[in-house]
């Protein structure tokens, strides 16, 4: 794997702890701004809705340019917005630096996929994909806890600040090392609308939905795994970030897996993983009371849930091969846009008075819709090929 695509990592890495480290830091935010614990709070969505609509929308604008040259300019804008959310004294300032922050996140990080699948070898789509989610895994791990700690000793302020100098040395890094050419539209050929055309293929568009599913199952147990963990299983809250690491181990180990697998086995990856999923989310509904059994699906199922649907996002972009910008921009979004429902439906479940357990029955459910769905979407296909055979 070329030494740049590691480099792309560290960038996503880095940007990903912006997005992780916000949930360690709202009460010291609200706090120092005057505003209550829910509007500190509505940071986190603001960065999730830049993210969504900033995919398609950035990665498309960036056809415009090379692909070095878009990268540098999302990376810019980033750090640019931190020093600024660093800086500020306004609530609403800040907000504004969320969304844009999410804007340049979601565009850099539908360019820094197509980027690195092209300085891949042509079969090690899922092995590159996996470098950049890994990334986004070890931010998972060590940005919720390390944003904390930082805003613990020096300040929230000192948190946008590491992730603004953390950047620095990825800017260099893309500077020296990915090949500048000309823009996407010019190697691609077709531009927008070329690429807009491929992304109405039909298998692509059921991977999106596939996406959307998984993730928003991992991200509505996810949002609740303390209050689970520490409501219904009885484990201290003192444990919470241990808890926290041990599924961000298992993201890890999940997109490892993939980009070991699922370039030459995809189905078989996919169809057992999903199946697990399923079995999972259900088990650990159930035995969500006993704590050995609780801890160990913490793990497995941040594993599988990884593996899943890194894969899911190779086989975008082998499904999307002649629009390798907008298929990664698509790909992000719908898992964004997963992040965002799964985590609603799991918040009305518990304001339902289903409890706690309930996001892990909801989490089952989602991805028991998703296996359906590509359940049909592969029946479908049979038919489809039979039918042409009888015809010929």
């Amino acid at each position: 794997m070329p030494f740049a695509v590691y480099l792309l990592g560290l960038a996503v890495f880095a940007q990903g702890t912006s997005e992780f480290m916000l949930s360690g830091l709202v009460p010291a935010i609200a706090r120092d701004l005057g505003v209550s614990i829910p509007a500190a709070g509505l940071l986190t969505s603001a960065f999730a809705a830049g993210m969504v609509v900033g995919a398609p929308l950035m990665a498309a604008l960036s056809l415009r340019l090379s692909r070095r040259a878009a990268l540098l300019a999302f990376l810019v804008v980033f750090l640019l917005v931190h020093v600024v959310g660093a800086v500020t004294t306004s609530y609403e300032v800040l907000v504004v630096t969320r969304v844009l922050a999410a804007l340049a996140n979601a565009g850099f990080l539908a360019v820094a996929i197509a980027t690195a699948v092209a300085l891949a070898p042509a079969d090690a789509k899922a092995r590159a994909t996996s470098v950049l989610l890994g990334g986004v895994t070890i931010a998972c791990v060590a940005g919720v806890p390390g944003g904390a700690l930082l805003g613990e000793v020096w300040g929230w302020r000192s948190a946008f600040w590491a992730v603004a100098l953390a950047l620095v040395p990825a800017v260099l890094a893309v500077l020296r090392s990915v090949p500048g050419g000309a823009p996407a539209t010019v190697s691609a050929g077709g531009g927008v609308r070329g690429e807009l055309r491929v992304l109405r293929r039909p298998r692509l568009l059921v991977l999106l939905l596939l996406g959307a599913l998984v993730n928003g199952a991992t991200f509505c147990t996810f949002t609740y795994l303390a209050p689970v963990l520490t409501g219904v299983t009885g484990i201290g809250s003192a444990w919470m970030p241990v808890m926290l690491a041990l599924f961000g181990l298992g993201s890890f180990a999940g997109v490892t897996i993939s980009g070991r697998v699922a370039d030459r086995r995809p189905v078989p990856l996919l169809t057992a993983g999903g199946v697990a999923l399923v079995a999972g989310w259900a088990t650990f509904a159930l035995t969500a009371g006993a704590a050995v059994p609780a801890i160990v699906l913490v793990l497995v199922q941040g594993t599988l849930s990884f593996a899943v649907g890194s894969t899911l996002i190779s086989q975008v972009l082998y499904a999307a091969g002649g629009a390798p910008t907008l298929g990664s921009a698509y790909a992000t979004a719908a898992f964004n846009v997963g992040a965002t429902l799964g985590p609603w439906l799991g918040g009305l479940a518990i304001d339902a008075g289903l409890g706690f357990r309930s996001p892990l029955w909801v989490s089952a459910a989602m991805a028991g819709l998703a296996l359906a769905v590509a359940g049909g979407a592969a029946g479908r296909n049979r038919m489809e090929v039979d039918l042409r055979g009888a015809a010929q």
